[in-house]
């Protein structure tokens, strides 16, 4: 993920043969970049298996332990904005390491959360302090190699990066079965802990920068993005618009956003260059960013709960049944790099959206009479759909953009793309829990002696004090298959978002000459 700290400070003029940034060995030191950037990123599904298990702990509901999630996520877009400024006023390499060793403390107080209170503000602390690796990592895999290496390090870091996902559910299933959900943040501390005396011996240092801030600027946009997903995380526990809380932070959400607007269009030096909106391929990006967000981040957030509560499967077997998806993901991003200069990449993008939307509707066919199978393939067609979207997206949201504005360009797609995220994540589980009610209302005015022949509820007294035992087993029947109803519910609603977008694909320009993959995740 190329952000506003590819652009801290100007960047010194790279010879052939010869780095921005000498370093005594440059392998071992890509060895600790590396597996910082991994440390982040498996962090954003590592705990998705966990879910479960951390709500019984935390004493939490199924639609309540999602705070987990999408308080990393929304913490993560809103430092992400001050990284480039960051950077460039206290150095690279000093804030690389205050990063890495923030993340390193912040994993180890998510591991002794006693509530989910202190769990969210500990991924909170966590989510900031991964804002910056992310795109500092990038910047370091380019300054550390020379300019005819630079391709060669971006596909390096590139494939470090769906490490992350096909990785977190394996692993974080294995230390949840292994030993208990507090392990898949205590995992950090040993790897952090090598990563940081990698980089405290061998990382250079970019050249410090005085440059000004837009606070009022970053501090609109953050109020924005903490008040509308407030908003989404507590609607459901406050009955929504009936709660003047609710309303409250609706409305702040409105107005910080409107003010952003203002503020972007009219500050002498605002957070944003304002040509970047003037660019028609990236702003249809954003917006793909938003979707994408919902679509990709959400099935990741429902299925542990649903295999596991539904289906009985354990932790270990949720997480190897989730990790083709990462699998497929790989193939086509493989596969784009390489048919990018001679296929449309608009045309892969539809293409990838159509089957992304097509792994969806087959989860909408999801029964709990299924076995593994169904959830593997459609697993592994998702992200066949994903790998065709995400590369030729980025591709072509850079295309027409001017080199300068590259980083402030993939900071806002990574922005839009959290809030999609965050906000996918907070629908889906409302939309669960809300259906889970209604689909048991309607299937328990079913349940009598006309459509089960033999049932008499009125005769239930004759078990004596087995009585209720039986209407316990009879509504956990119900509670099962309302629950089902509920999920295929979800999976047909991300479907059909997939598909609504599909004319933004007409947005997009083909710029002239070929299409290069640009790695900018």
């Amino acid at each position: 993920m190329a952000t506003a700290a590819a652009s801290a400070a100007p960047r010194p003029a790279a010879a052939m043969g010869k780095p921005v940034l000498e370093t005594r060995n440059r392998g071992i030191l890509t060895v600790g970049v590396m597996g910082a950037m991994i440390m982040q990123i498996l962090d954003t599904t590592i705990a998705n298996v966990a879910l479960p298990h951390m709500a019984t702990a935390l004493g939490a509901t199924q639609d309540t332990v999602t705070w987990v999630l999408t308080s990393y996520i929304v913490a993560t877009a809103i430092a992400l904005p001050a990284t480039g400024w960051l950077s460039a006023r206290f150095g690279s390499r000093n804030l690389f390491l205050i990063a890495v060793a923030g993340f390193i403390l912040a994993s180890m107080a998510c591991g002794t959360a006693v509530s989910l209170t202190e769990m969210v503000v500990f991924r909170v602390f966590q989510g900031v302090f991964a804002a910056f690796i992310n795109p500092l990592s990038q910047t370091a895999m380019l300054d550390i190699n020379p300019p005819e290496r630079a391709a060669k390090a971006m596909s390096v870091w590139g494939m470090g990066v769906m490490v992350g996902p096909i990785m977190g559910p394996v692993i974080g299933g294995w230390l949840t079965e292994s030993y208990n959900w507090r392990w898949v943040f205590y995992v950090n501390v040993p790897v952090g802990l090598l990563t940081f005396a990698i980089l405290w011996f061998l990382l250079p240092s970019r050249p410090k920068d005085a440059k000004s801030f837009d606070v009022g600027g970053f501090l609109l946009i953050g109020i924005a993005v903490a008040a509308f997903q407030l908003m989404l995380d507590r609607g459901q526990e406050r009955d929504w618009f009936s709660s003047w809380e609710i309303v409250i932070e609706g409305l702040v959400a409105l107005a910080a956003t409107w003010m952003t607007v203002i503020h972007l269009a009219t500050a002498k030096k605002p957070l944003f260059d304002r040509q970047l909106f003037a660019n028609r391929n990236l702003v249809t990006g954003m917006f793909f960013m938003v979707v994408i967000g919902v679509s990709t981040m959400a099935p990741m957030a429902l299925l542990p709960p649903m295999l596991q509560s539904l289906f009985g499967y354990p932790v270990i077997d949720t997480g190897m049944m989730m990790a083709p998806r990462g699998v497929g993901v790989l193939v086509t991003m493989w596969f784009a790099g390489v048919m990018m200069s001679r296929i449309d990449a608009r045309i892969m993008i539809a293409v990838g959206l159509i089957v992304f939307a097509w792994s969806l509707r087959m989860m909408a066919g999801y029964s709990l009479e299924m076995d593994f199978w169904p959830v593997v393939t459609t697993g592994f067609v998702q992200g066949l759909g994903m790998g065709l979207v995400f590369m030729p997206l980025n591709s072509l949201a850079f295309a027409t953009l001017d080199g300068r504005f590259r980083p402030d360009g993939a900071s806002l797609l990574n922005l839009f793309r959290s809030i999609g995220q965050s906000a996918g994540i907070s629908m889906v589980t409302v939309l669960l829990a809300r259906n889970i009610q209604t689909s048991h209302a309607d299937l328990s005015q079913h349940v009598t002696a006309t459509t089960i022949p033999g049932l008499n509820l009125g005769q239930l007294d004759q078990f004596g004090a087995l009585s209720d035992s039986v209407m316990a087993v009879a509504d956990g029947m119900v509670n099962k298959q309302a629950a089902m109803i509920a999920y295929i519910d979800d999976f047909y609603l991300m479907a059909w978002i997939s598909v609504a977008v599909l004319p933004l694909v007409l947005l997009l320009r083909r710029p002239k000459g070929k299409v290069e993959a640009v790695h900018a995740e």
